[in-house]
């Protein structure tokens, strides 16, 4: 069945069985092909990020995603966000908590 000729109203370059598998009153645009995805579309990596149940750290985490959607150029602009974020947290870590503060003056007594 290799050497079987479509129907002249499929397009020739038809993926063998393609046809066959479509209800015969079904559209030629749904018969043809879907596209070839392209290789050099930015595709997602997919790479887990688990929670660490710091707020500003898994927002700065959950940013990394937004690069998965962006060609190589934009990603400069993500990771730069990201690394920001998490100085600022990490900076926070280091913030002394100041001396306490003083006691209320005493009031009238009565």
């Amino acid at each position: 069945m290799d050497d079987a000729v479509p129907p002249a109203d499929l397009p020739a370059d038809l993926p063998a069985g393609l046809a066959e598998d479509l209800p015969a009153d079904c559209p030629q645009e749904a018969r043809q092909a879907e596209p070839e995805p392209d290789p050099a579309a930015p595709a997602p990596l997919n790479v887990p990020r688990t929670p660490t149940g710091d707020a500003g750290v898994d927002a700065a985490l959950t940013r990394l995603g937004d690069a998965d959607h962006l060609a190589t150029d934009g990603h400069i602009e993500v990771y730069e966000d990201v690394h920001r974020g998490l100085r600022d947290a990490l900076t926070a870590l280091d913030v002394r908590p100041g001396p306490p503060a003083p006691p209320p003056p005493p009031g009238p007594r009565s």
